[in-house]
């Protein structure tokens, strides 16, 4: 058999299929692939952000998938109530609060402690077959040598928020000397597309952890020249939060749905939600009505609206707060919210955190079954690069709810929600579907629909990701502009809906991989709305 791998950058996806190529495995692929991302999407990802992996080894007699947690975590010096007086608001769009000065957002005390240096090693160390030297080896050459300016990231340097109180791309640049100085042209403006940005910083670093290993970054030379700028500057991660981190080896999120098992993130990440849904929508025909017809997106738009009313209340980091996982995720309370739905009963969504959306995405799986679906992430980024590192921090802090008493409240060493929902689906003990995406909270409801796109309605992993899709996660349901006007004025009737001046994107960016279970051909599809490719090696 052989293997494929699906990213939504192409020079990344490559790097990855030329370790397929050459022997590796899914695992060796994925970090290669991941580390490659992190020089050319420098706000979506990198040293200093965060990862989740949802894995299928082959030969695995549980069958089960696995997960590998490397959170960020909330530094020591942080409280709950710290940010309670800073509160502006919330945002209009439903998710989450504008802080006073954007503290939550920009800047160090926005950076919570980073964990993929850890998450990619772990990878490697149990199930990989490569060095680590060797994964980090194209990344660094890449940042030494220079990307290219790809039109996303071109676009995304030039747009503006939505609102006064949010951060835009360049916000993070200008806000600090280092990411100025690296990805402003002459230091004066943004880098247009097919400009070559070299990083050589970012080189060393990489160098740097390739010779002294992954424990440099959070207890040798390079810990302590974060920890030093780090607390020069008023962050609340210290010394000792690098020190102390650990990883998470948590049970996968198990659910069902058609016959088939589905196997994704678990608290706080997107996967309860995910469960939750299809619960919901296993109890209607899906098919019958017809794909994107207006009752099909009534029924599906309010099947996440339930399900987003009980994330909002109770999902949250398990460490810290007693998850009712079960019950979430039990087909009881899908029962529960169809009843409501088909009564047309109000469900109601508490504002939630907000989530950048800028996160990234690698689905790979290898000649000998194994799979891989990881999803990584900085949020938009900080915009903080320690002097001579080169690689951007997190900005995680604004994940976490400002007040006190939520469950998503803030704490020292604490996960805070985010919607990073990769997934794994089976039929019987073979895995057929490998996804996963980028795009905050609405990952959750891309995925689910792309999910939907296959198992319901027999769809090519390409056409499953190319349909048009629709989130909901409040009163609102949002729409990609290929949904007609009307279809929409059949759902406004009854809900208000708005049409995305996009025809692609604004969504979750979906990577997925599609396994026949019958002869194992492989088939991908990568997210238009990205510049992404899907590589059968």
């Amino acid at each position: 058999m052989p293997g494929m791998i699906v990213a939504p950058q192409p020079v990344a996806v490559e790097e990855g299929a030329k370790v397929l190529m050459s022997g590796g495995n899914a695992v060796d692929a994925a970090v290669t692939c991941a580390l490659v991302q992190s020089v050319l999407s420098p706000h979506m990802c990198g040293i200093g952000g965060y990862i989740i992996a949802t894995l299928h080894l082959a030969g695995d007699p549980e069958g089960n998938g696995r997960v590998l947690d490397a959170p960020a975590v909330a530094g020591s010096k942080v409280s709950p109530a710290m940010w309670e007086k800073a509160v502006l608001g919330s945002n209009p769009d439903g998710w989450g609060f504008f802080l006073k000065d954007k503290v939550n957002d920009l800047g160090y005390q926005s950076v919570c402690v980073p964990g993929a240096v850890k998450g990619f090693a772990a990878m490697l160390e149990r199930w990989g077959t490569r060095s680590w030297q060797a994964v980090l080896e194209p990344a660094a050459g890449i940042a030494r040598e220079g990307f290219l300016v790809d039109k996303n990231l071109a676009d995304g340097w030039r747009a503006r928020p939505a609102y006064p109180e949010a951060s835009c791309l360049m916000d993070y640049v200008r806000g600090n000397v280092e990411a100025s100085r690296i990805y402003l042209n002459r230091g004066e403006r943004p880098y247009e597309v097919g400009d070559r940005v070299p990083n050589p910083d970012y080189a060393a670093t990489l160098e740097h952890l390739a010779d002294h290993g992954p424990e440099d970054f959070y207890r040798g030379e390079l810990a302590e020249t974060m920890a030093a700028d780090l607390a020069a500057n008023g962050s609340f991660v210290t010394a000792g939060d690098l020190a102390d981190y650990r990883l998470r080896d948590p049970d996968p999120v198990v659910g069902t749905y058609r016959g088939y098992r589905v196997v994704s993130a678990q608290p706080p990440h997107g996967g309860p939600t995910l469960a939750a849904i299809l619960n919901i929508l296993e109890g209607w025909n899906l098919a019958s009505l017809g794909h994107n017809s207006p009752a099909y997106i009534e029924r599906v738009a309010m099947a996440m609206k339930a399900a987003f009313a009980d994330r909002s209340l109770h999902l949250a980091d398990p460490d810290f707060v007693d998850v009712p996982l079960d019950w979430m995720t039990s087909k009881e309370r899908a029962s529960h919210w169809r009843r409501i739905i088909e009564e047309g009963g109000a469900i109601t969504v508490e504002p939630m955190a907000p989530e950048p959306p800028d996160t990234t995405q690698v689905s790979v799986v290898d000649s000998e079954g194994n799979c891989v679906s990881l999803t990584h992430s900085l949020g938009m980024s900080s915009g903080v690069i320690t002097p001579g590192l080169g690689f951007m921090y997190n900005n995680s802090m604004i994940n976490f709810h400002p007040l006190a008493g939520h469950p998503n409240s803030i704490a020292p060493g604490k996960g805070r929600t985010t919607g990073m929902t990769p997934t794994l689906v089976y039929k019987g003990d073979r895995p057929v579907v490998v996804i996963g995406a980028p795009g905050a909270t609405r990952i959750i409801t891309s995925v689910l629909q792309v999910l939907l796109n296959i198992l319901d309605f027999g769809m090519s992993a390409s056409d499953a990701v190319l349909a048009p899709r629709f989130d909901c996660q409040g009163d609102l349901i949002r729409c990609q502009a290929r949904i007609p006007e009307f279809v929409c004025a059949r759902v406004r009737r009854n809900h208000p809906i708005e049409r995305l001046p996009l025809s692609h994107g604004g969504m979750g960016l979906v990577h997925a991989i599609v396994i026949d279970p019958e002869t194992g051909r492989l088939s991908g599809g990568a997210d238009t709305g990205s510049g992404g490719m899907a590589l059968l090696t």
